[in-house]
This record gives structure tokens, C-alpha cells and sequence, in this order.
């Protein structure tokens, strides 16, 4: 990992209230321009506390949210003539594909990609935020995981990039448990609003 990596800045007491844990910290070229390198310096996290009440209530163990936030960099630096206008829509672009193919390679199915927003993040910038679906059986039941993912790109003091996924229903209903964990008992629309909130968190 290069020294200089430089990582984004997230919401690290949201983060650990919510249950979740960096699980990588990876620096590697996300694409290619034709006068520079783009490099993702990317934090990666896991819900724990979700996964570890599946698994106590189950015995399943399994992902069942992430979040990740990356701040991108470019080698050699942009020329003082391409501004971050020029490069957004491409940078946008090749930021969605690879959520879904994250998806893909991950196990999910019907990987389908859907509507934008337009959000504020906490730094003032406009962020442009597209949702993606997709399911994936689950092997150890009869149950299919569905699921639900937003993947946010914007410029302020550089390129960011935040996105995340989760299940569509509550944890409990996916697995057919009756359970009294708050964990397990979320609906995916508490589950938007936070991962909503900590993309706009993300510096």
C-alpha cells in the first residue's frame, strides 16, 4: 500500500454505532484514462452486529450489508486544462459498473440497475446516487436474499465515491425466524436511510 495512499474520510462513530467494521483498506487502479491512472483508495465495511445475531439466532453466517467509500486519485495529476467536469460522467460511469460487477462477483443474480438521485452530501457537493437490485439464493435455506444497493459519485476536494447494499425485507423475515433482535427486525427502508446518511457523511 503506498504511503501517500490517501483514504476518505468517513463517519467512524455512526459506523461503529450502527455494528459495522472495516474489514479493507485497499489502494488499486480502478480504471484508465488516456493522460492518467485513476487509483481507488477504498475502506471497506462490514454490518457485524447483524451478521454475528444471524448467526447466533441460525447458525448461518453470512454478509448481509457492506459500505464502502473511496477517494480516487490520478497519476500522473490532471493537466490544469481537464477539469473535474470533463471527467465526471466518465468517472460516474465506470463507478456504477463496477458496483454491479461487485455484485456479480459476490454471487448475486438479476443484477438490474435503476432510477438516480440527486443527494446533498455533508460537505455541501451534489452528489448523483443510482440504485441497483439484485438476489442471490441463499444455500443454506430455500430463501432467496434480495437485495437493494445505491452507489454515490460526486467532486468536492477531489473525486469520492460511497455505495453499499442491503436486504429489501428484515433479516428475520428473510430467514424465517421469529426473533426479537433489533438487528434482524430492520426494514429495508431503515436500512436506506442509513446507508443514505453515512454516504453523505463521507469527506
Amino acid at each position: 500500500m503506498p504511503d501517500d495512499a490517501a483514504f476518505p474520510t468517513v463517519p467512524d462513530d455512526a459506523l461503529a454505532d450502527g455494528g459495522w467494521e472495516l474489514i479493507d483498506e485497499s489502494v488499486e487502479t480502478v480504471f484508465q484514462l488516456s493522460a492518467a491512472k485513476v487509483e481507488g483508495a477504498t475502506e471497506l465495511y462490514d454490518d457485524v452486529r447483524t451478521r454475528e445475531t444471524a448467526e447466533a439466532a441460525t447458525g448461518i453466517d453470512r454478509q448481509w450489508r457492506f459500505f464502502f467509500a473511496t477517494r480516487l486519485s490520478f497519476r500522473p495529476p490532471l493537466s490544469p486544462g481537464i477539469g473535474p467536469a470533463m471527467i465526471l460522467p466518465t468517472v460516474r460511469s465506470e463507478a456504477q459498473s463496477a458496483f454491479a460487477d461487485e455484485l456479480r462477483d459476490r454471487g448475486f443474480e438479476n443484477v438490474d440497475r435503476g432510477r438516480t438521485e440527486r443527494i446533498r452530501v455533508g460537505t455541501g457537493d451534489r452528489a448523483r446516487v443510482r440504485r441497483y437490485t439484485a438476489s442471490i439464493p441463499l444455500a443454506e435455506t430455500d430463501a432467496t436474499l434480495a437485495i437493494e444497493g445505491w452507489v454515490a459519485v460526486w467532486h468536492g476536494d477531489g473525486f469520492r465515491i460511497a455505495a453499499g447494499a442491503y436486504p429489501d425485507r428484515p433479516v428475520a423475515d428473510v430467514l424465517g425466524v421469529d426473533s426479537a433482535a433489533e438487528a434482524l427486525g430492520r426494514s429495508g427502508r431503515d436500512y436506506r436511510d442509513e446507508l443514505f446518511a453515512l454516504i453523505r457523511a463521507v469527506e
